[in-house]
């Protein structure tokens, strides 16, 4: 690693997300789910956690070539049945109110020749045995934090005009950039970019639109919105009532649409890594909050999988602003990874609704909060809809409008 300084930005990156990111406080059980390649970075947060009070840290390390070859050899019902102990593993965590900890770094086409049914088999056995931790974190009953680390794979595919090394360090910096390292307080930094986007958010949650109407090359969108719902920014409360950050880097605010009440047609603006291969060229038609048509460019088969995991994959869960002038946007850089590239675009989400985007819905049961519109489903995809030529207009109840979005920035 030949970026200057590289082990002192380290440092403070595994500080800011031990300290920012979840809030250990005293006594905290940390979950960190990270590659083995970022070792380093692994111990590092291992030992921030430690120092901030931390009970105990569960490192789990995932490896791209081990999973490729599990998705690929792996018998049948093996894809298909998840074992107990990581279901009662899933639980102890939810118990003890464990911090999540997820370190992002993936090749983006890590699975690309991979038979995508059987991919869908596992996601989907996966997606039912963690349901409780899911429905956990969305409503933020935990604190969790997804940030990212500079694969070498992934560093290729962002930057593949450098060489292997220069294309790492061009990664980490933009990483080291978007995560505000090089500030000379990251933690006060962040603080203040939490406060700006709040701000937002607050703005948006004292007018209560019924629906929001985009347009755009390719766009003619209305999104209808929840009763009651909540804009959020950067930080989040968790059932401790202690702060923490989800994404980092973000620049978004963000809530829950009415899933009942989309209609329209929308394009895709940037690719979309999932499942280990890239998807772009999307567009999608809805009607009366349902994918009723949609097309790729590229990927066409995964997409196909993703909307029939349940029939909450058909209808959207998020909904959220990102101005097009954000310094992710402007590096014009394509990250092929959701963590960087919805930061850089609007984007929407395909399945469940964070119940923490509905006062009071943290309390509800799944079945008052899809009464009140809410999606619920086994899956959470971003893609990324935004531009520097998107409009986006609050709707009024009584018909009324007000400009939020003007070619791409607040109105």
């Amino acid at each position: 690693m030949v970026l200057p300084k590289f082990n002192e930005y380290l440092e403070k990156y595994a500080q800011l997300i031990a300290e920012v990111g979840v809030n250990v406080q005293d006594s905290h059980t940390v979950v960190l789910q990270i590659s083995v390649d970022q070792a380093p970075l692994a111990r590092l947060i291992t030992k921030e956690a430690y120092k901030l009070g931390a009970a105990e840290v569960i490192v789990q390390w995932t490896d791209d070539t081990v999973q490729k070859e599990f998705l690929t050899h792996a018998a049948e019902e093996r894809l298909k049945n998840i074992p107990q102990h990581k279901v009662d593993q899933a639980d102890d965590w939810i118990a003890k109110g464990a911090s999540r900890i997820s370190i992002v770094s993936s090749d983006p086409g890590s699975l690309a020749g991979v038979d995508p049914e059987r991919v869908a088999a596992y996601q989907l056995a996966a997606g039912k045995a963690m349901h409780n931790l899911r429905i956990a974190t969305q409503a933020n009953k935990v604190s969790w934090v997804v940030a990212a680390a500079a694969g070498s794979k992934w560093a290729q595919q962002v930057f593949p005009e450098l060489s292997a090394e220069e294309a790492e360090d061009a990664l980490w910096d933009q990483i080291f950039k978007t995560t505000r390292i090089y500030a000379e307080d990251p933690v006060a930094a962040w603080k203040k970019h939490d406060q700006t986007l709040q701000t937002k958010a607050d703005e948006l949650n004292a007018e209560q639109f019924d629906s929001l109407h985009y347009t755009a090359p390719g766009t003619d969108l209305t999104i209808g919105l929840p009763q009651d719902h909540l804009w959020e920014g950067a930080g989040s409360l968790n059932a401790r009532g202690e702060k923490f950050m989800a994404n980092m880097p973000t620049e978004e605010v963000f809530t829950a649409p009415d899933s009942r009440r989309v209609d329209g047609y929308i394009s895709s603006t940037k690719p979309l890594s999932y499942a280990g291969t890239i998807i772009s060229g999307m567009t999608f038609t809805f009607k009366d909050g349902r994918v009723v048509d949609f097309s790729a460019e590229q990927g066409e088969d995964v997409l196909a999988k993703l909307l029939e995991t349940d029939e909450g994959a058909k209808h959207l869960g998020e909904v959220a602003l990102v101005p097009d002038p954000s310094p992710i946007s402007q590096s014009g850089i394509t990250f092929f990874n959701t963590l960087f590239d919805e930061n850089a675009s609007n984007h929407l989400a395909l399945g469940s609704a964070y119940a923490f985007n509905l006062q009071g819905g943290t309390e509800m049961t799944e079945e008052e909060l899809v009464k009140a519109g809410l999606n619920r489903s086994q899956t959470h995809v971003d893609f990324m809809v935004g531009s520097a030529e998107m409009n986006i207009d609050g709707v009024r109840k009584d018909g009324t409008t007000a400009p939020i979005f003007r070619n791409g920035d607040w109105a």
